[in-house]
């Protein structure tokens, strides 16, 4: 029997109802367009146009996360250019002071590059210290050694990044930390460490890769173990400063017998008679820290500095952290007295101070030390902005053509179903 031959009846002004199975013909047939009818009066338009919306929000919600970042990124860009002008006009300061001040003592200059190199010919005798190919580095290729993946985290040799007034003075602070730790490499972050020796799946050191690659390459075979710092994993000083002191030295309580008296021959803390470049005093690690209260205060701790043996063996009941004394004493931690004769070659260079230059040199130079390490903290959240910022566009391309997809097979299937009905309408 065909579908001619008998109409199919259809409600009318029916209330709706579920339908759960689609209708048969009488030849057994599915009737497909009376059961999508059927749906669609029973809630799928209403889903339909929730789904619709739902898609909708999501793909102008993520549209409003990518306008968010983009404007992130410009607020960053202008905060950056705005530290690049201060940086560009402190600096611009300074070489007015330096050319001021150029008539000042170029002997004591002299002298002090004099004593840096002779710092850095003691280290290259150590020819086969990872100190020693650090620094080969260094001479040969210059400023240009910092950019290599390798050491553009290292921040230098204990023995470098610090300079005392007098040599005597030098030499005792050297014997103090030892040999091994003046020739400690210092890193910033631990990413820097994992740079400098890396190891095979068996666990043994990989010998054409970080520091033992490089000393290879340069034919100086790296020997040895050796001590690498790294200052992010330091505990800083968390004392306060001395107030309006160039070198921001530490403000540590001076040490008192039980009488309650200062002891004799006390010349201070080990930590404050280093000085530090201006470089370093400030923001040496992303927290901003300087070396003097993270790197000097580790090695040095509250080590006391006296006058001669026998005032430091009076101040004993004081010292907690250990002495030295100028005439060749010694006392490490826990009273562990080191006694003989010292043999000392390495040593910290001698400090070269700027007399003639103005306090603002330094406070410009605080400055400028400040607002570079501002500079980079900003760089570094550009980069995590934009990395955010292609990612949210990835998603929201892809989440993008699901709704346009959505879209296109709803308004066909809306389609189908208006042309079903039509039929269906001319049929009865």
């Amino acid at each position: 029997m065909s579908i001619n031959d008998e109409k199919v009846k259809l409600p009318i002004n029916a209330n709706p109802i579920v339908v759960h199975e689609p209708r048969f013909s009488q030849g057994g047939q599915a009737d497909y367009y009376s059961f999508a009818r059927d749906t669609m009066q029973n809630g799928t338009a209403e889903a339909t146009i929730y789904n619709s919306k739902k898609l909708e929000d999501v793909v102008h919600e993520m549209g409003l996360k990518i306008k968010q970042h983009e404007e992130n990124i410009k607020f960053l860009k202008t905060q950056k250019n705005g530290l690049d002008n201060s940086i560009l006009d402190m600096q611009v300061a300074l070489g007015k002071y330096q050319t001021e001040s150029e008539s000042g003592p170029e002997n004591e200059e002299l002298s002090h590059v004099l004593s840096e190199q002779e710092t850095i010919e003691q280290i290259l005798r150590y020819e086969k210290s990872a100190a020693g190919i650090w620094c080969q580095l260094k001479t040969r290729h210059g400023t240009q050694a910092s950019h290599l993946p390798l050491t553009k985290d290292v921040l230098g040799i204990v023995a470098m990044l610090g300079k005392v007034d007098d040599d005597n003075l030098s030499r005792l602070l050297s014997d103090y930390l030892g040999l091994e730790t003046m020739l400690a490499i210092v890193c910033k972050t631990y990413d820097g460490i994992k740079a400098l020796e890396t190891y095979n799946k068996e666990g043994y050191i990989n010998k054409t890769s970080g520091l033992h690659g490089l000393g290879s390459s340069i034919g100086r075979s790296l020997d040895g173990r050796f001590l690498v710092i790294c200052l992010e994993n330091l505990r800083p000083y968390g004392g306060e400063f001395i107030a309006d002191e160039p070198q921001r030295r530490l403000n540590i309580l001076k040490p008192r017998l039980p009488n309650g008296e200062s002891p004799p021959g006390f010349l201070g803390f080990a930590v404050n008679m280093v000085n530090i470049d201006s470089v370093n005093l400030y923001c040496a690690t992303s927290s901003g820290y300087g070396l003097r209260e993270t790197l000097f205060y580790n090695l040095f701790s509250r080590l006391h500095v006296y006058r001669t043996r026998a005032d430091m063996l009076q101040a004993l009941p004081c010292i907690r952290d250990g002495a030295i004394s100028l005439d060749g004493g010694i006392i490490k931690h826990n009273n562990v007295f080191a006694l003989g004769n010292r043999e000392v070659d390495l040593k910290f260079p001698k400090s070269f101070a700027k007399s003639n230059l103005p306090q603002d040199y330094f406070e410009i130079e605080r400055q400028i030390k400040e607002m570079k390490w501002k500079k980079e903290r900003t760089v570094e959240d550009m980069q995590r902005e934009q990395a955010l910022l292609d990612h949210a566009r990835f998603n929201f391309g892809i989440k993008k053509q699901e709704y346009l997809k959505f879209l296109a097979q709803n308004s066909s299937y809306t389609r189908q179903l208006q042309a079903g009905g039509e039929r269906l309408t001319l049929i009865s």
